[in-house]
């Protein structure tokens, strides 16, 4: 094992070493001071490789002969907050048999370690980054669920928030008490001036309950960086101490079994002045030497780019490529505009917008893949779109502000909610349960009721068949809707995100295999499709994607995988049935054959196929797929 950990180190050390003499040389008086500090780091990396745990190391030995071992058919991904899902720690490893019914291999469970005191934006406001909250468990309860998940084929997956931590962090107590060293592990100014300056050119998280990205701190009687909650401390990355302790503090939590980490925030870790302080390159390098700390010590990990930002900038969270070497950074990162951008195409019925995304989402570089999704805990942000909706002639505010509109329930079928609303003609986000914004919650007949699931069902659709793992969000494999009850919760009652993050509901879990109620035909449904999923090496992350010109705009149609075992997915994303001609839509590739069949219904499929509404189909050829 020894021999291996020298060859990671030979292998990624150069890499290391360059990325942070990048960084950091700046900071340090002389070669010979920077050269002390990195020494530190790297014995800190090697106490905790020499506990690395035996299971741990095996798993890392596997994965290293089997670099893509994530971006396969058979990935799924599931997400949830312990508490909504299963009460605690313990209570999660009971619920290994539905994820495994799912085809679940990776549990992205959200925030579990200890958090702030009070107000702590569900559990993202960090007070210690080697505790669990302790009404969800301990540590011990954390390696047994790690232990009892990777016996079942899941890996475990956990927040990580790179940017900040809570204002009762032990980091932040001690620079409110004065300590020097804790409080260069932020950004803090004596009065506004600075602030004032930066503020120009900054956007606001949240506008209505925490506007600006500054906080006045008592305790300091400065003002402080502050990009979400006051209570949440932008952490200093120009200081080479914060990465060092962050990047310990990730590789402790991999020694305790856990096998991905979702990075929160990671578009926002390094501050310009006169820039929006997000995407900057030094942000990017500081995720290329966590990648290389990670492939030392602990290589059978993940890493995920949480970076809502436009379909251009998000690539480069995956790696980028210079004249001669991948930089490579994250092994996944969110799409979140061909999320944002599937919404768009069942408001307007029309996938002009959802094309242009698929047009500017290049190929993955190696050993990387996208993840898909449909919804999750957060918002769904309809400004990462500007980019794509601005190649069509209407105005962009009025067309985003018009979808938010319409999934807040205004003439639509949806039932969700605006977040943070508080100017009528501004772009909001979205909030709800996909089961409440496809329909469920509004259908009053059988007819609504199989619309509504059969949008649901087409989201997910694009999300399994795009390219990456796709993921599924709490809830939505029963058509699980709102939860209009946190607005008797105190500490939720200000943050209408609550409203798509319910309780389990077991009564619809004990549904799940009847047809007759929405719960078990979602399931079903779901479990089909992904079973079918599994039988497709087309839909592997890697595999060659290639954009179709339909020409009705409410389909959308794209191959996956090789000319001669293309899989041809078709989408329609309006209430209309619509046909279409095969041949014609695949004139410029050479497909030729006996005919196509449907994977998903096993139907032989017509050179002239009719979608009905919202419907899909998956075709593969007659020969040399398994059908």
């Amino acid at each position: 094992m020894q021999a291996s950990i020298n060859a990671r180190l030979t292998k990624h050390l150069p890499d290391l070493y360059q990325t942070l003499q990048a960084l950091y040389g700046d900071q340090f008086s002389n070669e010979q001071a920077f050269a002390t500090w990195l020494a530190e780091l790297l014995q800190v990396t090697g106490e905790i490789i020499a506990v690395r745990p035996q299971p741990l190391q095996e798993l890392d030995t596997a994965r290293s002969t089997d670099k893509s071992w994530f971006a396969k058919e058979n990935m799924l991904g599931y997400c949830c907050y312990v508490d909504r899902f299963a009460g605690d720690l313990r209570g999660v490893q009971q619920r290994i048999p539905h994820l495994q019914e799912l085809g679940v291999t990776y549990l992205h469970l959200l925030p579990f370690l200890k958090a702030r005191a009070g107000e702590n934006d569900g559990g993202f406001a960090v007070a210690d980054f080697d505790a669990i909250e302790p009404r969800l468990g301990n540590m011990a309860d954390l390696e047994e669920l790690s232990t009892a998940l990777r016996a079942a084929g899941i890996s475990l997956c956990s927040d990580f928030i790179l940017n900040h931590v809570a204002d009762d962090h032990p980091w932040a107590i001690a620079a409110k008490l004065g300590d020097p060293r804790y409080r260069d592990y932020f950004y803090h100014y004596p009065d506004c001036t600075i602030p004032d300056n930066f503020e120009k050119h900054l956007g606001q998280i949240f506008p209505q309950v925490a506007p600006g990205n500054f906080s006045f701190v008592p305790e300091l009687q400065e003002w402080v960086w502050t990009t979400f909650y006051p209570y949440q401390w932008d952490l200093n990355y120009s200081n080479p101490n914060v990465f060092a302790d962050m990047a310990a503090a990730l590789l402790r939590l991999a020694n305790r079994g856990v096998e991905a980490f979702r990075l929160d925030s990671t578009a926002f870790l390094w501050k310009r002045t006169g820039t929006k302080c997000m995407n900057q390159p030094e942000a990017h390098q500081i995720l290329q030497a966590l990648r290389s700390l990670v492939e030392i010590a602990a290589p059978g990990v993940l890493l995920k780019a949480e970076a809502i930002v436009e379909t251009a900038e998000l690539p480069a969270y995956l790696g980028s490529k210079d004249e001669i070497n991948l930089k490579q950074e994250c092994h996944l990162a969110y799409h979140s505009s061909l999320m944002a951008a599937s919404w768009v195409a069942l408001t307007e019925q029309d996938t002009r917008l959802l094309r242009h995304v698929f047009a500017g989402t290049p190929m993955l570089p190696e050993q990387s893949s996208w993840l898909t999704y449909v919804r999750c805990h957060d918002d769904i942000g309809w400004n990462v779109l500007r980019p794509e909706a601005s190649m069509e002639a209407e105005d962009v505010q009025q067309r985003l502000a018009r979808v938010s509109r319409f999934y807040a329930g205004d003439g639509s079928y949806a039932r969700g909610a605006s977040f943070q609303a508080n100017d009528p003609a501004a772009v909001h986000g979205t909030v709800g349960m996909a089961a409440a914004l496809t329909g469920f919650s509004s259908a009053q007949t059988t007819a609504e009721k199989h619309l509504a699931r059969q949008r649901l069902l087409l989201l997910y659709g694009l999300s399994f068949c795009f390219g990456g793992m796709p993921l599924i969000y709490m809830g939505d494999e029963l058509a699980q809707t709102n939860d209009e009850a946190y607005q008797q919760v105190p500490a939720q009652a200000a943050d209408s995100r609550w409203l798509h993050r319910p309780v389990w509901d077991e009564e619809l879990y004990g549904q799940r295999h009847s047809r007759s109620h929405d719960a078990g035909a979602v399931f079903n449904a779901l479990v089909y499709m992904l079973q079918q999923r599994r039988q497709l090496p087309q839909l592997a992350a890697q595999a060659a994607r290639h954009l179709l010109n339909a020409k009705d705009s409410a389909v959308l149609a794209f191959i996956r995988g090789n000319p001669d075992e293309a899989l041809l997915f078709l989408g329609n994303f309006s209430e209309n049935s619509i046909s279409l001609n095969i041949a014609e839509l695949l004139v410029d590739y050479d497909i030729s054959g006996q005919g196509w069949v449907d994977q998903l219904s096993k139907l032989d499929v017509d050179v002239t196929v009719t979608l009905q509404a919202y419907s899909q189909l998956w075709l593969v050829r007659k020969y040399g797929n398994i059908v």
